[in-house]
C-alpha cells in the first residue's frame, strides 16, 4: 500500500470533496478536505479483493448466516484489545451514530437527560437534541495541553434528571487515549450518578504508535450498564458501507436494544458485512500497523507547522488521525481566524463550537491524507498567519 498516492475523489459523490464549497466556501479545485473524519486512502486489498467477489459473482441478495462475520469481529477483539466476546452480544447498525440513536430510543426516554463530556463528536449532541432528550454537556478541562475528566465539577453539575453518559474513548476531536484510572472514574460517576453508559469506540484501533488503548468492557463493575459501539469504518475507511456494532454484555440491556432493533425493522446489508469480515485479518492487521506509522509522521509535519504560528497550538495527537487546533492565542476572534483558514489558506475544517462547550477557539484537521497534501496545508496556514510570525 502507498499511502503518498493522489486519488482525486473529486466528482465520486464524495461528501468531504464534494459539498466543501456548499459548506465552506472552499472550491474542490484549488482547496483541501481537511473535515469530514474519513481518509483519502484506499482500503487494504482483502477489503477490495471481497467486494470485487460480490460483484464478480453478480448476485447481490439478502444476507445469511452470519458466523464468519461474528468470528472476524470476535478475533479481532481478542486479537487486537484483549477483549472476549460473545457473538449473541453483537448487534449490526447503520453505523454508530444510528447506534447512538437506537440506544436512545431503547433506554431513555423524551425528556431525560443524557450526558456528554465536551468537546466531543458533534453528531452526539445532534441525535440527543432530535430525540428530545436533555443535552447536559460537562466541558472537560484543560491540563497540560490535553483534556482531563474533573469528575469532582460534573458530579457539581447533575441534576438527577441523566439516564444516560455517551462517551467517546478514544477521544474525538482531542486525540486523547484514556488511561485505566479516567476509564475506572468514568465508571464510578456512572453508578454513582446511575447512569447507562454507551461507549463509543470507534476510533479504537487507530491510536499512535507506543499508546495503548483499554476498551471500557475491560474496566469491572460495568457489565450491568455497558453497551460498547465499535466499527471497522473508521479503521479501515468504508464509512459509506453504514456498518457499526453495538456489543451489549448485559442480558436485559441486550432484550430491551434487539426488541427495538426488531420493532424498527433493523438490519445490515451485505456489503458492509462482507468488507468487515474481509478487513478484521491478519491481513488488515498488517495495514492498520502500516497506515497508524504513516499517520503518525503527518502529524509531526502537520504540528510542526503549527507550532511555527505564533498563538497557535495543536492538541498533543494519541489517537485518531484528526487534529484538533487552538487558535485562541492569536486573540482573533472565531470569524477571523476561519475566514483566514477558510478564504487565505483555502483548507476546509471542521469548525469548534459544533463540538459542543469548550470548543469555541478550535478547528479540527483530518490528517489521514497523503503526505504531499499535509505539507500543502501547514504551509498554507503559516502563509495565511504570516503576519503573526
Amino acid at each position: 500500500m502507498s499511502f503518498d498516492e493522489i486519488i482525486d475523489r473529486r466528482g465520486t459523490h464524495c461528501v468531504k470533496w464534494d459539498m466543501m464549497d456548499t459548506l465552506y466556501g472552499v472550491s474542490p479545485d484549488t482547496g483541501l478536505a481537511m473535515w469530514v473524519a474519513d481518509m483519502d486512502f484506499r482500503p487494504p486489498n482483502c477489503v477490495q479483493e471481497a467486494v470485487r467477489g460480490m460483484l464478480d459473482h453478480g448476485i447481490y441478495g439478502y444476507f445469511g448466516d452470519d458466523s464468519a462475520y461474528k468470528g472476524a469481529i470476535q478475533w479481532w477483539m481478542d486479537n487486537r484489545h484483549g477483549w472476549t466476546v460473545d457473538p449473541d452480544w453483537i448487534f449490526t447498525t447503520h453505523g454508530l451514530v444510528n447506534g447512538t440513536a437506537m440506544c436512545l430510543d431503547a433506554f431513555t426516554k423524551e425528556g431525560d437527560g443524557v450526558v456528554l463530556f465536551t468537546p466531543v463528536y458533534h453528531a452526539f449532541a445532534k441525535v440527543i437534541r432530535a430525540s428530545n432528550r436533555d443535552l447536559r454537556e460537562l466541558q472537560m478541562p484543560i491540563e497540560d495541553g490535553t483534556y482531563r475528566l474533573d469528575f469532582e465539577a460534573f458530579d457539581a453539575q447533575m441534576t438527577g434528571n441523566e439516564k444516560m453518559l455517551v462517551f467517546c474513548s478514544p477521544h474525538n476531536p482531542g486525540g486523547r487515549v484514556w488511561t485505566r484510572e479516567e476509564l475506572e472514574g468514568v465508571a464510578e460517576f456512572a453508578r454513582r450518578h446511575d447512569l447507562i453508559v454507551v461507549s463509543d469506540e470507534i476510533h479504537h484501533d487507530l491510536v499512535m504508535p507506543g499508546q495503548s488503548h483499554i476498551p471500557m468492557a475491560r474496566i469491572e463493575g460495568l457489565d450491568d450498564r455497558l453497551v460498547m459501539m465499535t466499527a471497522a469504518t473508521k479503521t479501515f475507511n468504508i464509512a459509506g458501507a453504514h456498518v457499526g456494532n453495538v456489543i451489549i454484555p448485559d442480558p436485559d440491556l441486550r432484550a430491551r436494544f434487539g426488541a427495538r432493533m426488531m420493532a424498527l425493522g433493523m438490519s445490515p446489508n451485505s456489503f458492509g458485512l462482507h468488507m468487515v469480515t474481509a478487513a478484521y485479518s491478519p491481513e488488515g492487521a498488517a495495514w492498520v500497523d502500516e497506515l497508524m506509522t504513516y499517520i503518525a509522521a503527518n502529524a509531526e509535519v502537520f504540528d510542526a507547522g503549527i507550532a511555527a504560528i505564533p498563538g497557535v497550538t495543536s492538541m498533543p495527537l494519541q489517537s485518531t488521525y484528526l487534529s484538533w487546533v487552538d487558535f485562541s492565542g492569536t486573540g482573533m476572534s472565531r470569524e477571523e481566524f476561519t475566514a483566514r483558514v477558510e478564504k487565505e489558506a483555502g483548507i476546509a475544517a471542521n469548525h469548534g463550537p459544533t463540538f459542543g462547550k469548550g470548543g469555541e477557539t478550535w478547528m479540527r484537521f483530518n490528517l489521514a491524507a497523503p503526505r504531499s497534501v499535509i505539507e500543502d496545508a501547514a504551509g498554507r496556514l503559516q502563509s495565511a498567519f504570516a503576519d503573526l510570525q
